[in-house]
């Protein structure tokens, strides 16, 4: 609760085109987006009294938490009193929209259905005109196209897709044979030539010096699952720090490009000239350029990554289970203060 008034502003639009197409828009200001009942009741052509019904049901099913979606505001009545008014969150707001039986609604789940199935159809949904027509100078509504464009550069500079892209690339090359293991290896060279630009070191190198069992998550900054799995530490990029990740990502973006425009124009390429041009394109953009192989193995790097790994899950284990017995003797303390005491006895003299 806040002695604010009313919330900032915002809109939730849900409207037709001249196509016949459903568009929902959110203006938020500051990230966020807030009605009363009554604006619900407007959204979605319904009563307040629906709304407030649709609510009720909302949060006894524990679909939402009043407290995670409910804020109340000062708001200026026409009589020029202030009146606390509670106020929902967007994710209420959709809840509602799930629920309550009106043309309006309806419209609304169309829209809802038909951006989750290509969720789960494409693996992504996109609003292109909100990207297309960003906000002008000096809005306060906020432009997520920088966010995107970063998630992109990192979903394409993730190994499986780097390697498939560039293996895609060098079936251009004049000889090129999928079958060859000179081409896993050639791979490895580009992506060691790519780290090094960026970090001073090749992937390999990069494993050997940030696995350590004595830092916290073995000195990685990311990994797949809840917690560090063996899998996780021989992944080079998995060591990176975030400024690190985001320059790589970008560096492999702009090569990945250059290397699709050149096998594009068809032109006769052998596997090694691509060392070459990705030495040219690295020494045009001012980047440190790998020359050899680097100074450890991939191979020992892996083997002294697995060693710390060995040493790290040693010790997670004997802290899980040390934190697991600390709970076991606070829960029976617990338990022992709830028993009821026992009363004083006292005898009858004789």
């Amino acid at each position: 609760m806040t002695d604010q008034l009313q919330p900032l502003p915002g809109e939730f639009l849900l409207y037709e085109t001249e196509d016949g197409r459903t568009r929902v828009e959110c203006r938020f200001v500051a990230d966020t987006l807030w009605l009363p009942q009554a604006g619900m009741a407007e959204l979605f052509q319904t009563s307040k009294q629906n709304v407030a019904k649709h609510l009720k049901a909302i949060f006894a099913e524990g679909e939402l938490r009043p407290e995670a979606v409910v804020n109340q505001w000062l708001t200026t009545a026409s009589d020029g009193k202030n009146y606390r008014v509670a106020y929902y969150s967007l994710e209420a707001i959709l809840a509602v929209g799930y629920r309550v039986r009106s043309p309006r609604g309806t419209q609304f789940r169309r829209w809802a259905t038909e951006r989750l199935a290509e969720y789960l159809v494409k693996g992504f949904t996109l609003d292109d005109e909100r990207l297309k027509n960003p906000p002008v100078a000096g809005s306060a509504v906020p432009d997520r196209f920088d966010e995107l464009l970063e998630r992109i550069r990192d979903i394409r500079a993730s190994e499986r897709r780097m390697y498939l892209r560039v293996r895609e690339i060098f079936s251009m090359a004049a000889d090129y044979s999928p079958t060859l293991p000179e081409t896993t290896q050639f791979f490895r060279f580009i992506q060691n030539k790519l780290h090094f630009a960026v970090t001073g070191k090749t992937a390999a190198e990069l494993i050997a010096e940030r696995a350590d069992s004595r830092q916290p998550n073995m000195g990685l900054t990311t990994w797949k699952s809840g917690s560090v799995q063996k899998a996780d530490v021989t992944v080079a990029k998995n060591y990176l720090r975030e400024s690190e990740i985001s320059e790589l990502n970008r560096i492999v973006t702009m090569w990945l490009d250059f290397a699709e425009d050149q096998a594009r124009r068809r032109k006769e390429v052998f596997l090694k000239d691509w060392a070459e041009r990705l030495d040219a394109f690295l020494t045009f953009n001012e980047r440190d350029v790998l020359t050899g192989a680097g100074r450890i193995s991939k191979k020992q790097a892996d083997a002294h990554a697995e060693n710390q790994y060995e040493q790290f899950a040693v010790q997670r284990r004997a802290l899980l289970e040390a934190e697991g017995a600390d709970a076991n003797v606070r829960a029976l303390e617990d338990a022992a203060k709830a028993l009821p005491k026992p009363g004083k006895s006292s005898r009858k003299r004789k």
